[in-house]
């Protein structure tokens, strides 16, 4: 499900155009100045050299500055980093990379107790560098210039893949003669091929002590859908660092290319082809004064009762913090939770064939979930009055570049009601109360490859948190001799279903896990407590009743009594609550999480991609607090080997009561492919809750008024329903 999107096939497309022309590559250019890209290609279609390009309606970075102890690196901040690590004489050698270039966030206690107006904590850079082959994790400090921390990876894997390492992955096979005559004999013009960089994960000696990665080839021939349209059985495994072919894999010569009929998607060439279809006429919600929510220096989102910090990261995509919510007894801001992102996703296809048995991604770790994140389609993508922001990230040289409209911020109103009640007439009481369900989303999209991501991070009014996650996109799929299921041998298993002619989509699995700090009403004395609901029999006499259920309290007491597999007929709320605040009536104050998206993952916790990752062994962990836990798969997860996961550290069974604790919880997805899936796939969504649990006195909407005529604008429609 991963790869890049039509941004990165164009850069696809020119890096062969360079190459077969002999034409110098874009990518010899040197400069301290901004990419001011649409998204980081290496060619940005503009009059201008692509490292000056300034894209419409983009906001200007370079005035930038932090104005809270968690905002991202500035531009000005990137380069002195840039200057900093080039000083060092170790990285001043060439082929030297700067996979990562990110804020050292500061020590948690100096974030909680930072104010408003406060001189904010030493600014410095969290670099993770590569040189000689060498893996190093460095802490910059801006401020001084020092190098405080040096590390070199003590773990298995490498650091996320550069936008760089993947362009010229898909350029170094056409070096190797033996693979452009492996194109040829298949029938496909070299000028049509489009190349894939796919993560190889980990199976044994092959990785050993080098990067790799597979490669495997698509013709773009009469469509712009190629992923429709796979070399089937052709796979590269390449040298990531030499750009040297070590094998070549081909045993699919038997197979057809599927044909380019019916695989394009876009509107300007569908209404060529089939009837028009307008069953809608245009809507949007207007709001005639304006959002309610307001962005206070770039990063700081009010709406309602809520604050929180916002911004982009090139690993997670969007990293939400210091969520706070004002009590509306007693007006004061309550911490709610400290820091909540996208940690990683698994991606496992269910073919073990030659071709396909490796294709088991971890779409942050491997290729950045952030990096990915393309620019949001106003209108579309979102509605009318969002707020946009911009993404500042670091190419391999520590330049920065802007990922333009990488986030978008609106209030969503779709007729949900907040809540209601209306008496029934035989009360005689003339009571209907109704108040409407408005809610603040945060949402970003990323398209690895052929899939499309849509996060969204909704808060609603009365204190819940919802994480989102949609699918969309275009499927990962194979070529196949057969073009009707009548053609098929009763005892052969395809590994999928048969989409149209020669194409079966592969049935595969998404796993997405969330990191979520929870800060109830402060870091210390946070527990994880699972509320079990039994079955009761009563006693003979007792009630017409023969059974009820009963809540059973269980405080977890170390991390594997808090390792969760979800069961249907074994429910359970979720709670964290802080143990030494009680509501009014003497109710532990907490949050719960709500499950939602409850696929698992059947794989045999012994299968390599499943050791790499083993965070998906249960939907719920709760760990203690530590800095370096954030990523679920590790640190460094290209090529890694499952030793350094969430599974890894809650094995070591430490003590979570009273506690500062972080919950994590996996999203799961089961994927069948069906025939709708073709050519590109209708959203599927899945979220979870995390909603107040005796954290307010009562409804905390109660002094929400309703909607009246007056507050809103009158629209006269143009024909009656």
């Amino acid at each position: 499900m991963e790869g890049r999107n039509l941004f990165f096939l164009m850069s696809i497309i020119l890096l062969l155009i360079f190459t077969f022309l002999n034409l110098p590559s874009p990518l010899s250019h040197t400069t301290d100045q901004l990419f001011d890209c649409t998204t980081y290609s290496p060619w940005c279609s503009s009059k201008k050299p692509f490292f000056l390009r300034q894209p419409e309606n983009s906001k200007n970075h370079y005035a930038d500055f932090p104005n809270h102890p968690l905002d991202p690196l500035t531009i000005g901040e990137i380069q002195k980093v840039k200057k900093i690590v080039h000083s060092i004489a170790e990285f001043r050698i060439k082929g030297c990379v700067l996979h990562s270039v990110v804020l050292e966030e500061p020590e948690k206690e100096v974030v909680l107790n930072w104010r408003r107006g406060h001189r904010l904590p030493p600014r410095k850079a969290a670099v993770v560098a590569r040189a000689l082959g060498v893996v190093h994790v460095l802490s910059v400090d801006i401020e001084t210039g020092r190098v405080t921390r040096r590390e070199t990876g003590s773990y298995s894997g490498y650091p996320i893949l550069t936008i760089e390492d993947m362009i010229s992955a898909t350029s170094a096979p056409f070096a190797n003669s033996d693979f452009n005559r492996s194109i040829i004999q298949r029938g496909v013009d070299l000028a049509d091929l489009a190349c894939l960089p796919v993560a190889a994960g980990w199976y044994g000696k092959i990785e050993e002590k080098r990067r790799v990665i597979k490669v495997q080839s698509f013709t773009l021939k009469d469509t712009i859908n190629f992923y429709m349209r796979p070399i089937e059985g052709l796979t590269v495994l390449l040298d990531l660092d030499t750009q040297q072919v070590i094998e070549i894999f081909d045993e699919g010569e038997s197979i057809p290319i599927p044909k380019a009929a019916n695989t394009d998607y876009r509107y300007s060439r569908i209404k060529k082809n089939k009837q028009k279809i307008n069953l809608l006429k245009p809507i949007s919600i207007e709001q005639p004064n304006g959002p309610s929510f307001t962005i206070e220096n770039n990063h700081l989102v009010k709406w309602a009762n809520w604050e929180f910090h916002l911004k982009p990261d090139p690993r997670a995509g969007v990293i939400i913090s210091r969520v706070m919510f004002e009590d509306p007894d007693t007006g004061k801001m309550r911490n709610v939770m400290y820091k909540g992102f996208t940690s990683e996703l698994f991606v496992p296809y269910m073919d073990p064939s030659d071709a396909w048995y490796f294709k088991t991604y971890m779409d942050a770790g491997e290729y950045g979930f952030g990096l990915q994140a393309m620019p949001l389609d106003p209108l579309n993508d979102c509605p009318r009055n969002a707020y946009y922001m911009d993404g500042v990230f670091v190419a391999a040289d520590g330049t920065p570049y802007v990922r333009s409209n990488m986030i978008c911020v609106f209030e969503r109103y779709a007729g949900d009601i907040g809540w209601r009640h209306a008496e029934c007439p035989i009360t005689g009481l003339p009571i209907r109360e109704v108040r409407p369900k408005v809610t603040l989303v945060v949402r970003m999209a990323a398209s690895v490859a052929n899939y499309d991501y849509i996060v969204d991070w909704e808060f609603q009014n009365d204190g819940l948190i919802r994480p989102k996650v949609g699918l969309s996109g275009i499927l990962m799929v194979k070529g196949s001799p057969y073009v009707n299921m009548n053609e098929v041998n009763q005892n052969e298993y395809l590994y999928g279903t048969l989409l149209s002619e020669n194409i079966v989509g592969v049935i595969h699995d998404h796993y997405v896990t969330f990191h979520l700090d929870m800060d109830i009403d402060g870091p210390s004395n946070n527990s994880f407590v699972k509320v079990n609901l039994q079955k009761e029999m009563t006693s003979s006499g007792e009630s017409p009743r023969r059974s009820y259920l009963k809540a059973v309290r269980n405080v977890a007491k170390t991390e594997k009594d808090a390792q969760i597999k979800l069961k249907l007929y074994d429910p359970s709320e979720f709670h964290v609550i802080n143990s030494n605040k009680k509501s009014r009536v003497g109710n532990p104050v907490g949050y719960k999480v709500v499950p939602g998206g409850t696929a698992a993952s059947l794989l045999d916790h012994n299968d390599p991609p499943q050791k790499r990752a083993a965070f998906t062994n249960n939907q719920i962990w709760v760990t203690p607090y530590n800095e370096s836990e954030q990523w679920a798969a590790g640190l460094f997860v290209y090529q890694s080997q499952g030793d350094d996961t969430l599974a890894v550290w809650s094995d070591r069974d430490r003590a979570i009561e009273n506690k500062d604790i972080v919950l994590w919880y996996t999203l799961g997805f089961h994927h069948i492919p069906c025939q709708e899936d073709f050519p590109i796939m209708p959203t599927v969504s899945s979220s979870f809750e995390i909603k107040p649990v005796n954290f307010f006195e009562s409804n905390p909407i109660l002094n929400i008024p309703p909607n009246s005529p007056k507050d809103l604008p009158i629209c006269k429609a143009a024909a009656s329903a």
